[in-house]
């Protein structure tokens, strides 16, 4: 398996690669091999590596159309409460001091618009930061899902906490290739210098 940018979805049939690429095509890969493999495949949307559901039943076209299902649909029937909600505004309950409430209500535009440019502005401060973050969890899951009883895997999971990327991929050279391959690929952004 060899890419040069992640894409959006992978399939995994134990350590053996399926695919890559948009979740139309990895769907179908997916749906051609599993009758051929031992092993339940597995699809993971590569930005966060968390398990991505779908429904295999049935031809290729009943998939794809299962696939273009709007996400709204479902959540157009769930009442709405309180806040702005066509400006994607949500109400949530934040708890503070009262010498917080105090500052935040003195501030123009009152308690909502301070927050929000507070965390504007921490969100622009630390992007790199949390990207890396997330990008280092990311792997970590994968590694966890895929490649937990792998050897190596305990050093590795520490050298990627420890940003210690040469430790990292010194422990993963013996993973299967395809494993290695995607941790490898993986690593670029959980390592990258925030």
């Amino acid at each position: 398996m060899s890419h040069d940018t992640i894409a959006p979805y992978t399939a995994f049939a134990g350590s053996r690669h399926i695919a890559s690429g948009d979740l139309r095509h990895v769907a179908l890969k997916v749906k051609e091999t599993m009758d051929s493999s031992a092993q339940e495949p597995v699809i993971l949307d590569n930005t966060t590596c968390r398990l991505v559901e779908v429904d295999l039943r049935g031809t290729a076209d009943d998939i794809v159309m299962r696939l273009h299902v709007p996400q709204g649909e479902q959540e157009d029937a769930a009442p709405r409460g309180p806040g702005r909600p066509k400006l994607g505004v949500v109400a949530r309950e934040v708890t503070l001091l009262p010498r917080h409430w105090d500052w935040l209500n003195s501030q123009p535009g009152g308690a909502s618009v301070a927050l929000r440019k507070l965390v504007e502005d921490a969100r622009r401060m630390h992007q790199a930061a949390d990207r890396q973050r997330e990008s280092r969890d990311a792997l970590y899951r994968f590694m966890s899902m895929l490649a937990g009883d792998q050897p190596g895997f305990e050093e590795a999971s520490r050298a990627l906490f420890a940003g210690d990327k040469a430790a990292f991929l010194a422990r993963i050279a013996s993973w299967p290739q395809d494993l290695h391959d995607h941790a490898r690929l993986l690593s670029g952004a959980a390592f990258a210098e925030p």
